[in-house]
């Protein structure tokens, strides 16, 4: 039967979103949440980018370091980069990381073609540079490769066929509908890329901005669409619906939607391997970490998702949450007890030393071996403190302390 996978992209659209920003130690921690929850990839950034390098190369590595459990640190997310589709920003990207999948992105609309690239290239013009840059992505080590079809839902159908046959032919696996404005709505999606896939007959993307607050609602149509007409779909998604303008599709919500709602829950194609119980802490350190609250209304980890105030959604709700309530809070990992202390305080970070080091990892039961291993993991998070500009969270610093020789090479940059 096919399949709905989940690839998130906050750690590239979602980060690359007008007035806010992740350091390489919060996109890496992403990751490990990310793999935690069971979310099949992440497009984790733009391997074209110097200050990058490091930091995917990092990831990678993660892959292959075993924690205590022996387990590796990142064990089942794949990990995507993001390029122009042209054969030349491939070639650099994959001399300098060591990425196994690239996403590779071009227009594809005539609006796009008309007035973004100035008419320079012809839609002929636009599968060449594709397919050139496919074939430079397998010759250079990689073992899958995406296309994106930039503007999508104002592309011609007949031209999208052509660029998703063409792509697949060059050894491409995977065709990603952007819906970049957020322009269509979820009967169209559903119908155009129901099309495509019996056309094409590869796996299809969504990847849906949220202009008109369809961005879940896309995204889920035009996937289940996908899999009915008998293909892999995948949906992207960025963590609390983060993104450029109105956002992209939320990953909780699209999750509970494939879950819960009255059409889709009983088909079944939503990928199994989703532990959703790690939705609030991951929700939680995404905020922390772009410095956005989380929306009291959001759907699952919002402050009121299962609040109750009027007397009679109060009563039901105590007599039996279904009654208002089409999942439990504990599904999303929520119903404990989050202190706060009111008293003395001790913080470790850009100004902080061994004592107040010593102190905050004692309460997450951690150990340093001697002097020296204090001093070490000491100076790491002084330089994570200034790189993200705000206090440490507890999973940055189990991160240092478990993983410091990567935690270097993610504080590490050369202009």
């Amino acid at each position: 039967m096919p399949e709905i996978r989940i690839v998130d992209v906050t750690n590239r659209d979602g980060e690359q979103t007008a007035r806010i920003v992740l350091s390489k130690l919060q996109k890496t921690v992403l990751n490990i949440l990310l793999d935690e929850m069971g979310i099949y990839g992440s497009e984790l950034g733009f391997p074209l980018n110097p200050h990058e390098w490091n930091y995917i190369n990092s990831n990678v590595e993660l892959t292959e370091i075993e924690n205590d459990d022996g387990r590796p640190v990142i064990e089942n997310l794949r990990l995507e980069g993001w390029s122009r589709a042209v054969a030349g920003d491939v070639e650099q990207a994959l001399a300098n990381t060591e990425l196994t999948h690239l996403n590779l992105s071009i227009s594809t609309s005539q609006q796009m073609l008309e007035w973004k690239f100035r008419g320079k290239f012809s839609p002929e013009d636009i599968i060449k540079m594709m397919t050139d840059a496919v074939r430079a992505a397998l010759e250079g080590g990689c073992t899958s490769v995406g296309i994106n079809a930039e503007d999508a839902s104002r592309t011609d159908l007949e031209f999208l066929k052509d660029f998703g046959l063409a792509g697949k032919e060059a050894g491409a696996e995977i065709l990603r509908y952007c819906d970049t404005l957020g322009y269509d709505d979820p009967f169209t999606i559903a119908e155009r890329m129901a099309w495509l896939a019996r056309e094409v007959q590869m796996s299809l993307e969504t990847h849906c901005h949220n202009d008109l607050g369809l961005a879940v609602a896309n995204s889920v149509a035009g996937a289940v669409a996908t899999c009915e007409a008998g293909q892999d779909a995948y949906i992207n998604t960025t963590v609390n619906g983060v993104g450029e303008r109105a956002g992209n599709a939320d990953l909780v919500s699209c999750i509970l939607a494939l879950r819960h709602s009255s059409g889709l829950s009983e088909k079944g194609y939503l990928d199994e391997g989703i532990d959703l119980t790690k939705a609030w802490r991951l929700a939680k350190y995404v905020a922390t970490s772009f410095g956005l609250p989380i929306p009291i209304n959001q759907p699952g980890v919002g402050a009121n998702a299962f609040a109750h105030e009027s007397g009679i959604h109060a009563d039901g709700a105590l007599k039996d949450r279904h009654n208002y309530e089409l999942y439990a809070f504990e599904d999303l990992g929520r119903g404990h007890d989050e202190l706060s202390r009111t008293g003395r305080e001790i913080l470790t970070g850009l100004h902080g030393g061994t004592s107040g080091l010593e102190y905050v990892y004692s309460h997450m039961d951690l150990a340093f071996r001697d002097a020296e291993h204090a001093k070490e993991i000491l100076n790491l998070v002084q330089y994570a403190n200034l790189m993200n500009q705000s206090p440490l969270t507890e999973e940055e610093l189990q991160f240092i302390f478990h993983h410091p020789a990567i935690a270097r090479k993610l504080l590490t940059y050369t202009p």
